[in-house]
C-alpha cells in the first residue's frame, strides 16, 4: 500500500525509475548478444587449428602412404566456410571492418552513431533479410533431396554445410541488432562529450557533391541502364566517405540498385523522364547471390587465405624480426644509412614470409623508428623506409592479394606467385639503391651512428643464425609450390605449422599468444570475407545492369592501342587506390578487365609454357600499382598504421612527405615491368 501511495504522490520520479530500468534492460540485451556472438566466435576460431591439421594430414598421407582422401579436401573448405561465415558476426561486434576514415574521424561520436544507425537500417538490414530468407530456401532444398558430395568418396550430407549460410546470417542479424541497440541507447543518454567534433553537415556536403557529379556524368551516356551503372558506382564511392564499413556499403548498394532496376522494369520510375528497362532484376533473381556465397565458401583456392594470415601473424609473435634487427644492425652499423638498409632487408624477408601489411608496418615501426630518431635520421626518410618496406608483403609471395587475384581472374596461384617474385625483389632493390644514394648525397638524412663497432665474423654468424630459420620456412612454402610438390593451399598449411614451430623454437609461443593469433586470424579473414560478400552482391547487380559491357566499351573506345589501353587501366587503378582499398579494387574492378585484356591481343612472351601470359603480366602490373595504394593518402592504410606507433616528434606531415620518393620508386618498378614483360613471365616458364 505504501508503494502505491508513493507512486501516486511522486509520478515523475516513478516514471524516471521505470525508464532507468528499461534502459538497463535494453543495454543488458545488447551486451548479452555481444557476449553470445563473441562466445561463438571464440569457439569457432579454433577451427583454424583443425584446418591446419587437415591440410598437413593430406600432404603426409599423399607422400608417406601414397593415398589421397577427397574427404580431407572437403573438410578443409568446410572449416574455411565455417570460420569465415561465423567470423563476419564477430568482426561486426568487435568493429573490425574496413572503413574509409578520412571524414569519419572528424565527426563527433554522436554523428558517427547516427551514420551507423542509418547504415544498419538502410544498407545492412535489407541485405540480411535477403540472405536469411534465400539462404534458408537454399539450405532447405539441399536438405529435401539429401544432397551429398559430388565425389563418390566425398562427405555425405552436403546440406549440413549449406546450413551454415542461414545460421551465420541469423547470427549476423543479432550482431547488427546489438550494435543498433548500443547506438540508439547512446544517442538518448550520452553526454556532451559525444558531441565533440563536426556534425553531419560535413558528410551531407560530401554526398551532395557526389550527387552533382553523378548527375553530370549521366549526361555522357544515353540508355537508362548506363545511367544506373554510373549512378551505382558513384553512390558506392559517396557512401564510403560516410565511414560506414566497406563490406556493407557494397552489399547495401547492390540491393538498393536491384530495387531501383525493378522499379524501372515495371514502369514505376516514369516520373524521372527516363525510359523503362528490361533488366530482369528482382528479389528472386538477386537470390542467386546465395549460390555465389556458397561457391566462395567452398573455394579450395581461398582456403589458403586464413593459413597465410595465421603464418604471418605467428611469425610476428615468434620474435624473428627482433633477432633480424639486432643482428643486421651490428652488420650494417658503420654504414651510412645502415639502419634504413636493415629495415628494408628485413621488410623483404618478412614480405616473403607474411602478407600482413598492418603487422609488418607496425612491427618495423616499433623496432626501428625509436633508433632512427636517436641516430638523428630525417623523419621523412625514416618513416618512408618503414612504410614502404612494410608494404612489400602485398606483392612478394606468399601474398594474400595474389591468392584473391588468382581466384578472381581464374589464374593459377602458383603462376602469380612466381610472376610476382622478380618484380617484388626489384622494387626492394630500388629501395636499397635509393637509400645508398641519398645517404651519400645527403649524409645528414641518414648519419652513421657514433661509436658503432666494425662488423666481424661473429656479426655475420649472428645474421645467418637469425636469417636461416626464416629462409628455411620461405623455402618450404614457396619452394614446395614452385617445385610442384604441394598446391598453394597445402603450402599455406605447411607455412602455418612451420611458423608455429619457429615460435616454439624461439620459446616465444604461449597459450595466450596462440589465442591472440587465432583471434587476429579470425578477424582478418572475416572482414576480407565480408567484403567478398558485399562485392558479390554489388558486382552481380552491376553486371546485370550491363556495367561490364559499358566499362569495356569505354576503355576500348579510347583508341590508344593495346599498350595505351593498359596504361589507361593502370592509371584508373592508381587513382582508385587513393580512395579505395586493394580488396575492393581486386574484387570489383579487376574481374571487369579480363575480357578487355583478352580483346587487346597483347603479344606477351609466355615462352611456350605460361598459359594466358598476357593476363599474368597484366595482373602483376595491377598488383604493383595496388602496392602504391597503401602509401597514397587519404586512404593509405600503411600511413595510419605507422602513425599509431610513431614517436611523438614525428608528425603525419613527415610521413606524407617521406612516402613520396617510395611511391615514385614503385612507379619506376611498374614501368620496368611494363616495358620488360619477361620480368613477370620468365620465372613461371623456368619453373615449369
Amino acid at each position: 500500500m505504501s508503494q502505491t501511495v508513493k507512486a501516486i504522490e511522486d509520478p515523475i520520479e516513478t516514471y524516471e525509475h521505470i525508464l532507468e530500468h528499461e534502459e538497463k534492460d535494453t543495454q543488458t540485451v545488447a551486451v548479452g548478444i555481444d557476449r553470445m556472438v563473441k562466445g561463438v566466435g571464440h569457439v569457432v576460431m579454433w577451427a583454424n587449428v583443425l584446418l591446419i591439421a587437415a591440410i598437413v594430414a593430406q600432404v603426409l598421407f599423399r607422400y608417406l602412404l601414397n593415398q589421397n582422401f577427397p574427404k580431407l579436401d572437403e573438410i578443409q573448405w568446410h572449416f574455411y566456410g565455417l570460420v569465415t561465415m561465423v567470423g563476419i558476426s564477430y568482426a561486426l561486434v568487435t568493429d573490425s571492418h574496413v572503413r574509409v576514415d578520412i571524414l569519419h574521424l572528424q565527426l563527433s561520436r554522436r554523428a558517427q552513431r547516427i551514420i551507423e544507425v542509418l547504415g544498419i537500417l538502410t544498407l545492412v538490414a535489407p541485405f540480411l533479410y535477403l540472405m536469411v530468407d534465400q539462404g534458408w530456401d537454399y539450405f532447405y532444398e539441399s536438405w529435401r533431396v539429401d544432397e551429398r558430395s559430388s565425389s563418390p568418396t566425398g562427405l555425405p550430407a552436403r546440406w549440413a554445410f549449406k546450413a551454415i549460410i542461414p545460421i551465420s546470417f541469423v547470427l549476423l542479424s543479432f550482431a547488427a541488432l546489438a550494435r543498433l541497440i548500443h547506438d540508439v541507447h547512446a544517442l538518448f543518454v550520452a553526454g556532451d562529450e559525444e558531441r565533440q567534433g563536426r556534425d553531419l553537415r560535413l558528410i551531407l556536403w560530401a554526398l551532395v557533391s557526389f550527387a552533382a557529379v553523378a548527375t553530370a556524368l549521366t549526361f555522357l551516356v544515353h540508355t537508362t541502364e548506363e545511367k544506373l551503372v554510373i549512378a551505382m558506382f558513384l553512390t558506392f564511392i559517396a557512401l564510403l566517405f560516410t565511414g560506414f564499413p566497406v563490406a556493407w556499403v557494397l552489399a547495401g548498394t547492390g540491393v538498393l540498385y536491384c530495387g531501383i532496376a525493378y522499379l524501372f522494369d515495371n514502369g514505376m520510375m516514369n516520373w524521372t523522364g527516363l525510359e523503362e528497362t528490361l533488366i530482369g532484376l528482382d528479389y528472386l533473381s538477386l537470390g542467386a547471390v546465395v549460390n555465389r556465397v556458397y561457391a566462395t565458401m567452398s573455394n579450395a583456392v581461398l582456403v589458403a587465405l586464413p593459413m597465410f594470415i595465421f603464418m604471418g601473424l605467428m611469425l610476428d609473435e615468434s620474435g624473428v624480426a627482433e633477432k633480424l634487427m639486432s643482428s643486421m644492425q651490428r652488420l650494417f652499423g658503420r654504414t651510412r644509412g645502415g639502419l634504413a638498409i636493415t629495415v628494408t632487408m628485413i621488410g623483404i624477408i618478412l614480405a616473403a614470409s607474411t602478407g600482413i601489411i598492418g603487422a609488418s608496418v607496425v612491427l618495423l615501426g616499433v623496432l626501428a623508428l625509436p633508433s632512427m630518431v636517436e641516430q638523428k635520421y630525417s623523419p621523412m626518410l625514416g618513416t618512408g623506409v618503414v612504410a614502404a618496406s612494410g608494404t612489400l608483403g602485398i606483392l612478394i609471395p606468399p601474398s594474400i592479394m595474389l591468392v584473391i587475384m588468382a581466384d578472381q581472374m581464374a589464374l593459377s596461384v602458383g603462376d602469380l606467385f612466381m610472376a610476382a617474385m622478380l618484380p617484388g625483389v626489384l622494387i626492394g632493390v630500388l629501395y636499397l639503391t635509393y637509400i645508398f644514394v641519398i645517404s651519400y648525397l645527403k649524409p645528414s638524412v641518414a648519419p652513421a651512428p657514433e661509436g658503432a663497432m666494425r662488423p666481424d665474423w661473429a656479426a655475420v654468424k649472428d645474421v645467418l643464425i637469425a636469417v636461416l630459420p626464416t629462409l628455411g620456412l620461405i623455402l618450404a612454402v614457396l619452394g614446395s609450390i614452385f617445385a610442384g610438390i604441394t598446391t598453394p593451399t597445402e603450402a599455406s598449411g605447411i607455412g602455418a605449422i612451420g611458423a608455429t614451430a619457429l615460435a616454439l623454437g624461439y620459446r616465444k609461443l604461449t597459450l595466450q599468444k596462440l589465442v591472440n593469433v587465432l583471434k587476429s586470424t579470425f578477424n582478418t579473414t572475416a572482414y576480407i570475407f565480408a567484403i567478398f560478400l558485399g562485392a558479390t552482391a554489388f558486382s552481380y547487380v552491376l553486371r546485370e545492369l550491363g556495367g561490364d559491357q559499358l566499362i569495356e566499351d569505354m576503355i576500348l573506345g579510347t583508341g590508344f592501342g593495346p599498350n595505351g589501353t593498359v596504361i589507361v587501366i593502370l592509371g584508373i587503378v592508381f587513382l582508385l587506390g587513393f580512395v579505395l582499398d586493394w580488396i575492393e579494387i581486386t574484387l570489383i574492378v579487376l574481374p571487369l578487365m579480363r575480357p578487355i585484356i583478352n580483346a587487346l591481343g597483347l603479344d606477351i612472351p609466355g615462352y611456350g609454357v605460361v598459359d594466358e601470359a598476357a593476363l599474368v603480366w597484366f595482373v602483376i602490373l595491377v598488383a604493383v600499382t595496388l602496392q602504391t595504394s597503401f602509401l597514397t593518402p587519404p586512404v593509405g592504410f600503411a600511413l595510419f598504421y605507422l602513425k599509431g606507433v610513431c614517436p611523438p616528434e614525428i608528425k603525419l606531415g613527415h610521413i606524407y612527405k617521406g612516402v613520396v620518393p617510395f611511391v615514385l620508386l614503385q612507379l619506376t618498378g611498374l614501368a620496368l615491368v611494363f616495358f620488360m614483360p619477361w620480368l613477370a613471365t620468365w620465372l613461371p616458364s623456368v619453373a615449369y
